[in-house]
């Protein structure tokens, strides 16, 4: 068989191992790759190359490698959560940064508990078990976890669609991650777990140091976000997959759906009510791709008008500079995520203006043209009037230095989904936005989703640097998350996600988003009438009575 690694083609006569395969042609990737790309598809160190193909390594500098690397820690965390507390469960939640935060089920975390796993993590470490894959019938699965004690992940294997499976032994325990992982437990001895609150925080490396767990940093205003929308979950009694599934089977959906916008309604107006008691003049609203930025804000200016104030809204993107002035990046192309992409100057010199009283002429942006429009608008902010901005750049205190905080309000919204596959498998808030994306540039750009999904990394990358950096300067934050939306979601995505051949290179991404939804039901026709025409999950399946057509960004 013949054997294409970067750049360079060779001859085996036998079938090698994909770490065997390193080790022959990139001798410099051995203990740095985490696994090869093969096509669409990601292949364990482990696994037998049996034919002719191409492979490129995995490394920690992937987002698949990361998550080879994520799922790999996790296991470790659960063995030695099983040596130190065996009558004890984790649940898996959210990231925070480069870590990931988890709570005992039965108890608080301490000081003494962290401190038991950490050192039993690091001797699990030590001891480099091997990761063995096994491939087992549902059933088999569904029967071992009943013994283990494990109802979420019994409960959520029910509605799995198919009879066999990988399972992972490791330490005399079995799991399930969804995903590839690494050989052996020796391969992740970069982490750190740390008591926070109540629970806890396993940190991992950043990219740029991947041999060293990264630094800790705090983010209060997301992480009380987080456990204001975990209460939510509790009071409505749904937490994981099985849960959302038990209330379709018993047509409790529309209920489920009722009670879930009113807490974004009650949620919009406190911010709405916060606004008004500070007096500020001008609010900005930031968030990350497919958050919901531009129905929220409607949304809120709704709310503003209750309370007898007279909003105005204003999107950043109609300051952006024309396409052919915006600088260009190293591979040629203009930086659209980027703060220079918009005239910045204008932009506070129009702000200042407005909160001064002033008249002021208003940009506005041609899409289809590229460029901005040769007329502009006036405007001029009276007594009982607010400016409401929106843009992916909100919160960047460039847009908003030298302005008077009294008159300013920021507001960061983002969809931080809190609903699990089971305890020890949470669904990533960057998967929930993707399939929302995938969903709209179909339903309403003619874009498929394998270019939705080729663009989404240089999406996250921007993100990364321009909007995650400033989303604890916010006032208030608002999760756009529906804790209903992913049945509604998998209506649409499901088939078109399944279209995606293996060939092509966003298979992998295609085949990680349908892992999640095998497991969730569809919304059925009976529900969808009582998602109302305001919900910001209109913006993305439409019928939303907001605006003639779905915002681009």
């Amino acid at each position: 068989m013949q054997i294409t690694m970067l750049g360079k083609s060779q001859t085996f006569e036998s079938p090698l191992t994909v770490g065997d395969i390193i080790a022959a042609m990139a001798p410099e990737y051995v203990g740095k790759a985490l696994g090869c790309f093969c096509g669409g598809q990601a292949l364990e160190l482990t696994q037998k190359v049996e034919k002719s193909c191409a492979l490129h390594p995995i490394t920690f500098q992937n987002e698949e490698g990361r998550r080879i690397y994520e799922r790999s820690l996790r296991f470790v965390l659960l063995l030695a959560l099983h040596r130190v507390l065996p009558e004890s469960d984790v649940r898996i939640e959210h990231s925070i940064g480069y870590g990931v935060y988890m709570r005992l089920l039965d108890r608080d975390a301490d000081h003494m508990i962290v401190a038991q796993l950490q050192t039993e993590m690091e001797k699990i470490v030590e001891e480099d078990l091997p990761f063995t894959r096994e491939v087992w019938s549902r059933d088999r699965a569904i029967s071992y976890f009943q013994k283990m004690e494990r109802p979420d992940k019994t409960r959520l294997l029910a509605y799995r669609p198919y009879d066999y499976f990988p399972m992972y032994l490791c330490g005399g325990i079995a799991e399930y991650f969804y995903g590839a992982m690494l050989p052996s437990t020796g391969w992740v001895s970069a982490f750190k777990l740390r008591l926070h609150g109540a629970g806890m925080v396993l940190q991992m490396p950043s990219p740029a140091d991947p041999d060293h767990a990264a630094p800790f940093v705090s983010r209060p205003k997301i992480l009380s976000t987080f456990a204001q929308s975990n209460r939510w979950c509790d009071i409505l009694h749904v937490l994981n997959a099985a849960d959302l599934n038990d209330m379709i089977i018993c047509g409790e959906l529309p209920q489920f759906i009722r009670v879930n916008e009113a807490l974004h309604d009650q949620s919009i107006a406190e911010i709405a009510q916060g606004i008004m008691q500070k007096k500020a003049k001008a609010v900005f609203v930031a968030g990350p791709s497919s958050s919901g930025k531009t129905t929220f804000s409607n949304r809120l200016c709704i709310h503003l008008r209750v309370l007898g104030l007279s909003p105005v809204l204003v999107s950043l993107d109609d300051f952006y500079l024309d396409r052919d002035a915006i600088p260009l990046e190293a591979d040629g192309q203009p930086d659209l995520e980027a703060l220079s992409a918009l005239d910045v100057e204008l932009l506070r010199d129009c702000v200042a203006g407005l909160l001064r009283g002033e008249r002021v002429m208003m940009p506005r942006f041609d899409f289809h043209a590229s460029k901005r429009f040769a007329e502009m608008y006036p405007l001029q902010l009276f007594e009982d009037q607010v400016l409401v901005m929106e843009g992916i750049h909100g919160l960047n205190p460039t847009l908003h230095e030298g302005f008077d905080p009294k008159l300013i309000s920021k507001v960061y919204i983002s969809e931080l989904t809190c609903l699990n596959l089971d305890h020890h498998n949470r669904i990533r808030t960057t998967d929930a936005r993707l399939l929302r994306r995938i969903v709209r540039d179909h339903q309403f750009r003619s874009t498929p989703p394998e270019e939705t999904l080729t663009m989404w990394n240089s999406v996250r990358r921007g993100e990364e640097k321009w909007i995650f950096p400033y989303q604890e300067q916010a006032d208030f934050v608002f999760n756009s998350a529906l804790h209903y939306e992913l049945p509604v979601l998998k209506r649409y995505a499901y088939e078109l996600l399944k279209a995606i051949p293996p060939e092509n290179p966003v298979y992998l991404s295609s085949r990680r988003l349908l892992k999640i939804l095998h497991y969730i039901l569809p919304a059925p026709d009976e529900a969808m009438p009582d998602i109302p025409p305001l919900s910001l999950l209109r913006e993305f399946i439409g019928g939303c009575t907001l605006y003639n057509s779905p915002p681009s960004t």
